[in-house]
């Protein structure tokens, strides 16, 4: 049984940082892509970042572009999003997600597994 789990959430303040963690498994997870998405009541699901495989090639949304890295350790099957000088407008819930093949990074058509979620909240 494939299963992604998130962790790391929380209630922080702007400026603040979070590390969100994605642990993985019943399948080999340096096969697949992974990607972080975020969703907040009323509004689609909104790549946020996305990685390759082997940590070869790394993808941001420019709202998160020089603030979230993402990075991958494909021996203990975990996926980081760290994120760095967080904003109100970051709150939402983030999800994890993994990808046998991307044509898009942002298509959330192209994610086979999904994590329940975990709550990012921001105040200012």
């Amino acid at each position: 049984q494939v299963q992604l789990v998130e962790s790391g959430g929380g209630l922080v303040q702007a400026g603040d940082s979070l590390r969100l963690s994605c642990t993985a498994s019943g399948r080999t997870f340096s096969n697949y892509a992974m990607g972080w998405f975020r969703q907040t009541p009323g509004k689609d699901r909104e790549f946020v970042a996305g990685i390759g495989r082997m940590s070869g090639s790394t993808y941001y949304a420019d709202s998160v572009k020089g603030r979230f890295t993402i990075f991958r350790d494909n021996a203990k099957n975990l996926g980081y999003l760290q994120m760095n000088s967080l904003k109100p407008a970051d709150t939402a819930v983030y999800y994890c997600a993994d990808a046998a093949y991307i044509d898009t990074w942002y298509a959330t058509r192209n994610y086979d597994y999904w994590g329940p979620g975990t709550q990012v909240t921001v105040s200012s």
